[in-house]
């Protein structure tokens, strides 16, 4: 089973984040981004909010760092593990400019970038930064078009209802040949966007079950990630059989990667967590 690390400490879910996290900062997530590097863990993430509202940031958390400026640190201290942005909000960016931050940190990490994109949804954080709310389906759409033609690539042109470019040199670029998109969601729309757009789905908020229904309603090519979560946090040190039941059930929803959030009580048992979970994900 492949394991993705949703990363501790850059972004504190209200309930999933453990109380040691607060008070750590880049050390310790250095030292749990190069043990996620030599066990193997596929990928690492981080997510994008600029600024949240005081009330929603009881619901959804209020810290955030920045996803380029976390990977770049990341991509210079590990050799292997992939760099996802989960999420970056499309409508706060101009399609070239993604292309041109990300492109330069996919050829600066050897081709290890995985862009992570959602819609969006708050409509505070929209308005606050003159984006479109209540066309941000459309707008999307449109940047997810203009980026699949525009990634990897030194001239490019794109000409589309929102945004619209011709002949221009985007250098450095991605050196992926097709730099992987995973769209964000948990409704229908968001898993068609991702089959038309991209090369992967990260649902969430969506139980096992209801996630197998949406996909076996849909033909699923081949190659094509579908990134689920494990559940609440694991603990695989001091219970084993739950999080070698968590991941089964996880692959058994469809997943080929398992996305985790783990228990731990200190940077350092969260480094021994990963390796408890690492060889649990060999027996799957």
């Amino acid at each position: 089973m492949r394991l993705g690390l949703n990363s501790p400490l850059v972004t504190a879910f209200p309930g999933q984040f453990s109380p040691w996290e607060p008070t750590a900062g880049i050390t310790e997530f250095t030292a749990i981004a190069e043990a996620a590097d030599r066990l193997g863990y596929d990928h690492l993430t981080c997510s994008e909010h600029v600024a949240v509202p005081a009330e929603i940031a009881q619901q959804r958390g209020g810290t955030y760092w920045d996803p380029l400026v976390t990977l770049s640190w990341v991509a210079a201290r590990t050799e292997r593990i992939r760099l996802a942005t989960q999420i970056l909000v499309i409508g706060y960016h101009h399609p070239l400019e993604i292309a041109k931050r990300y492109g330069t940190l996919d050829m600066v990490s050897g081709g290890r970038v995985i862009l992570g994109l959602g819609v969006g949804s708050l409509e505070q954080e929209f308005n606050l930064l003159g984006a479109e709310f209540a066309k941000r389906g459309k707008v999307a759409d449109d940047a997810l078009d203009a980026l699949r033609g525009s990634l990897g690539k030194r001239e490019v042109s794109h000409h589309g209802p929102f945004f619209d470019y011709d002949d221009l040199v985007v250098e450095p670029h991605a050196v992926q040949e097709r730099l992987p998109l995973w769209l964000g969601g948990h409704t229908p729309v968001s898993l068609r966007r991702a089959l038309k757009y991209g090369d992967g789905w990260v649902p969430f908020g969506l139980a096992h079950d209801k996630l197998r229904e949406m996909l076996d309603g849909v033909e699923v090519p081949d190659g094509f990630e579908l990134v689920l979560g494990a559940g609440r946090p694991l603990d695989p040190g001091a219970d084993p059989e739950q999080a070698r039941a968590a991941l089964a059930r996880t692959r058994d929803a469809g997943a080929t990667i398992a996305n985790v959030h783990l228990q731990a009580a200190s940077a350092a048992h969260y480094v021994e967590q990963l390796e408890a979970l690492a060889a649990i994900a060999k027996e799957i």
